[in-house]
């Protein structure tokens, strides 16, 4: 689906939504900005990024956060790969709190956390199914970059807890691509993480500045 166009600068951008629930995969080219939106609050998005000439280069929880020093990710931080090359530049960020600990839900993630609710494939699935046509088996998908997930850490048990996103209708975080990739991106679907409900995710890809 693509919601009206609208300008930017000389440009015209395309606004993409995602449905409840699903996924899709596309190219991003090296300097263009991916904008991911939550048009209506409290939505999680879990991203993917390859890199677009050598799928086995993936986006990478621990090169990230080992080389952030932190785990709460923001503008100014960058998204590394397992080569601890940096795919993609968080250059705008209107939540400031998102999660890279958690791998995307599953099946197996219903049949643990939700026994009492019809299974779902989850992010797993959807990615998956988004990412084959790039040549991504299922057993390669790593951590996702959970956009606006909300994962506090307990400072002296460590446990996690996954509460509701702090994000609200139209906030947003841009991630400038270091490289040409390939993009993975769901509308999460576990009940936890979108504050019990599910609703869709917005994107939109910002052309690279002139030269």
């Amino acid at each position: 689906m693509v919601l009206p166009l609208s300008l930017c600068g000389r440009h015209v951008i395309d606004t993409q939504v995602i449905a409840e629930r699903s996924g899709t995969a596309f190219r991003l080219a090296r300097g263009e900005t991916l904008v991911v939106i939550d048009p209506k609050g409290e939505q999680v998005a879990d991203l993917l990024a390859f890199n677009a000439d050598d799928m086995d280069e993936v986006i990478s929880s621990g090169r990230t956060l080992d080389y952030a020093e932190t785990i709460r990710l923001t503008t100014g931080h960058s998204l590394y790969s397992n080569r601890s090359n940096v795919l993609l530049e968080i250059v705008e960020d209107t939540v400031g709190m998102h999660d890279f600990l958690l791998t995307p839900c599953s099946v197996d993630t219903f049949h643990h956390f939700y026994p009492d609710r019809p299974p779902h494939r989850g992010c797993f699935g959807n990615l998956a199914e988004a990412l084959e046509p790039y040549g991504v088996a299922r057993d390669r998908i790593p951590v996702a970059f959970n956009c606006f997930m909300n994962v506090p850490i307990d400072g002296e048990t460590g446990r996690l807890r996954v509460l509701p996103p702090l994000s609200k209708a139209g906030d947003h975080i841009k991630l400038r691509a270091a490289m040409d990739l390939v993009i993975g991106l769901t509308a999460c679907s576990a009940p936890d993480s979108n504050g019990g409900s599910f609703k869709p995710i917005h994107y939109r890809i910002e052309p690279a500045p002139d030269p």
